[in-house]
């Protein structure tokens, strides 16, 4: 087996599920397995059963089960590498290489961590302009603590001095940014500012950002990329607000630092902020753990206008239902909710456009509707956007086109599908990185055919959508699978180029080897049908192993009507296994 199905091992044979689940769930033994209040839905009566022998939790209220990876991903909102990487933390347990942890990334971790310390204790121990300048700005004590903000003097060497006085080494400082050299002699690089550390959603501080106090430049000083700080698969803010993110089912994703923390005061608390970059799709993924439904809430300046509409494009291509609002009182979302208080922020993002919404606004003001010649200039960029929609949506806008413009329904449909207008190509997308310290996890046979099948005929990829969660269970199969969805367009085959092109080092290993040697056993609808059978026999077989440890730990007296249906469900799942149909 590959180095991910060890790890997995090790932590679930390491780490007792029912002392994990202990610490935030109040167990009681019950026989041989111990019972508590489910911490995914209320109940007064505990329904919510951890097996101590088998290692597995289940809900017979709500349905939620799983092993101790399954619950510290849900409880903590965490995907499966963090929730690994969370638990070999607690107990101790190494990951190796191909789970992308290394001792020099953890190393990095810890100075980061003594540096954000330093900062922080600067911030409160004596007057200083940084404790100034947030109280000026309305922050609480209380919030200020929450986010850790701190304080680099102005000395040229106090950070420097404490971090090599406890044994680190300047080359590593250097490396992470928080020093810098010039002419042999080294330095802070972060002086007279306010420190914000960059935290992630594992909790570790893996950068910070510097808001100069009084004059000088540049305003705001961010760490560079570092092994642990990749900008554009982070987000301020989102290791404090994921939870009330995932609670409100939406996001606001704003500009600045301060625009979180004033917001996040405010109470409204679903917020978090992109890191001084352009929106990445990595960054989209991330939100999209938590929500599909996102708010963009830039500055109204061209700048923010302009990059509201590249961070749109990359929400809606990601699948996530986008709006945007822009502050109409004050030039940002910090200065407005101050001003306004929480109860305007929330009316403005009752009135936030939706995508094509917003995007249509902006093209009105760059044409004269009034005249011909405007409106039709209009049309053809207006085009371009309806095209991006699905029908249902195209169509709801077209009507409300024809009746603006008076141009009928007809020539704008032709306008988006007519053969007049080129197609406009979706933006390439960036690569998902091209770090090669991924060993590529073990890749089944079943998804190296859905995989080959898929590139012959690109005609086959939305056939297997309802199937895809079930069939793709390795890391690389999944990466392959949603890179062909980016750049799968009907009618048009698939480019290995360009797919190679947005995959790291490993996963292109792993489409070589699938392009190069995987030969299809019979023709493709053949073939079709042999996944699709193989993939929902799989998923019985899955559901039949969950339901028999389900029963195993039901209560005779208080489940009963749980067991009466899980046993129905069984047989059923048996019947279908015998007589071999999905």
């Amino acid at each position: 087996m590959g180095a991910g199905y060890n790890a997995v091992d090790e932590i679930k044979s390491r780490c007792n599920i029912v002392d994990v689940i202990g610490r935030v769930v109040s167990l009681k033994r019950a026989g041989s397995n111990y019972k508590g209040r489910c911490p995914f839905h209320n109940e007064k009566t505990p329904s919510f059963v951890v097996s101590e022998t088998k290692q597995i939790f289940t809900c017979f209220g709500c349905g939620a089960s799983g092993d101790v990876i399954k619950f510290v991903e849900q409880y903590y909102q965490l995907d499966f590498m963090q929730a690994m990487e969370k638990l070999a933390d607690e107990y101790g347990i190494t990951i190796q290489r191909g789970y992308h942890k290394s001792e020099n990334k953890e190393e990095a971790y810890t100075i980061n961590r003594e540096a954000a310390k330093f900062f922080f204790r600067a911030f409160r121990e004596k007057a200083n302009p940084g404790y100034d300048y947030m109280k000026k700005r309305g922050i609480s004590p209380e919030i200020l603590n929450k986010f850790g903000i701190g304080y680099a003097d102005e000395g040229w060497q106090s950070l420097y001095d404490h971090l090599t006085g406890m044994g680190f080494k300047k080359e590593k400082l250097l490396e992470l940014g928080l020093i810098s050299v010039s002419k042999g002699k080294y330095y802070d690089k972060f002086r007279n500012r306010v420190m914000f550390p960059i935290i992630n959603t594992s909790g570790k501080v893996i950068g910070f950002g510097g808001r100069i106090l009084g004059d000088g430049a540049p305003k705001y000083l961010n760490s560079p990329e570092t092994s642990v700080f990749l900008k554009k698969n982070n987000l301020y803010g989102l290791n404090i607000t994921r939870q009330d993110i995932h609670k409100e089912d939406q996001a606001i994703l704003v500009e600045g630092y301060m625009d979180a923390i004033s917001l996040y005061q405010s109470g409204v608390r679903n917020v978090s902020a992109s890191l001084g970059t352009a929106l990445t799709e990595n960054q989209a993924r991330l939100l999209k753990r938590y929500t599909e439904n996102i708010i963009l809430s830039y500055d109204a300046d061209q700048a923010g206008i302009n990059a509201a509409l590249r961070g749109i494009d990359i929400l809606h291509r990601e699948g996530c239902r986008v709006k945007v609002l822009h502050v109409t009182d004050g030039k940002d979302p910090d200065e407005f909710v101050k001003k306004n208080g929480r109860l305007a922020f929330l009316r403005l993002m009752e009135d936030a456009l939706p995508f094509a919404d917003y995007k249509l606004s902006v093209l009105r003001k760059e044409f004269d509707l009034m005249t011909t010649e405007g409106r039709v200039d209009f049309l053809k960029q207006a085009a371009g956007v309806l095209r991006a929609l699905s029908p249902v949506e195209a169509d709801i806008y077209i009507k409300k086109l024809a009746e603006e413009t008076k141009i009928s329904e007809g020539a704008i449909r032709l306008e988006i599908n007519g053969n007049n207008i080129e197609k406009q190509a979706s933006p390439r997308h960036t690569p998902h990185g091209k770090e090669a310290d991924r060993i590529p996890e073990d890749i089944t046979m079943l998804e190296k055919n859905i995989i080959k099948l898929i590139l012959q005929n690109s005609g086959y990829y939305p056939k297997f959508a309802s199937y895809a969660e079930a069939a793709f269970v390795s890391e690389s199969g999944r990466n392959i699978y949603r890179a062909i969805g980016d750049l799968y367009r009907e009618n048009d085959q698939i480019d290995t180029r360009g797919l190679e092109d947005q995959l790291d080092a490993g996963d292109v290993q792993v489409l070589k080897d699938i392009t190069e040697n995987v030969r299809l056993a019979h023709n493709e609808e053949t073939m079709f049908s042999d996944c699709v059978h193989a993939v929902q026999m799989k998923e019985l077989v899955r559901k039949e192993q969950e339901i028999i440890l389900k029963l195993s730990m039901a209560d005779e007296e208080e489940n009963m009507e749980a067991i009466t249906e899980l046993t129905q469900e069984l047989m059923n799942i048996q019947k279908l296994i015998k007589n071999g149909r999905g």
